[in-house]
């Protein structure tokens, strides 16, 4: 069976993160309509399952020697998020939850994961404005 087809989506713990301001921006064309497709599946709920290491977001860009997936920046960024979302860790992301979680990103509380991240200024953007960019 397919990563895209398995009915679960895997996701990083921070992933679990960049999903809540994904606008259709990433680090290349095939990433980003990768994410969108992902964002797109979560959004018609499907399950989740937080994953160690690459996941289906780092799909496109696993071997096409693009791959930040393993860099220890990365791997840190995904234990600061596992730790900041302990006992927040929904199988299905509703409306509901997705509210829940983006409320606690905007005050910072689950962001400690984003210090240093590439995309911090843009997230940081779309949640002051209201999540109004955001595609989920």
């Amino acid at each position: 069976m397919s990563w895209k087809t398995c009915g679960i989506v895997r996701l990083r713990a921070h992933h679990l993160l960049c999903i809540l301001t994904f606008a259709g921006k990433g680090y290349s064309p095939a990433f980003v309509a990768n994410m969108a497709g992902v964002v797109a599946r979560i959004g018609a709920g499907e399950p989740i399952e937080v994953v160690a290491g690459p996941d289906d977001i780092c799909a496109p860009l696993e071997g096409s020697g693009d791959s930040h997936c393993h860099e220890a920046s990365v791997l840190r960024r995904d234990g600061e998020a596992l730790r900041a979302l302990s006992g927040v860790r929904p199988l299905i992301l509703d409306r509901a939850a997705i509210a829940a979680l983006r409320e606690q990103f905007a005050t910072g509380a689950i962001r400690g994961a984003c210090a240093g991240c590439s995309w911090f200024d843009l997230c940081t953007e779309i949640a002051s404005a209201g999540y109004g960019l955001a595609s989920l």
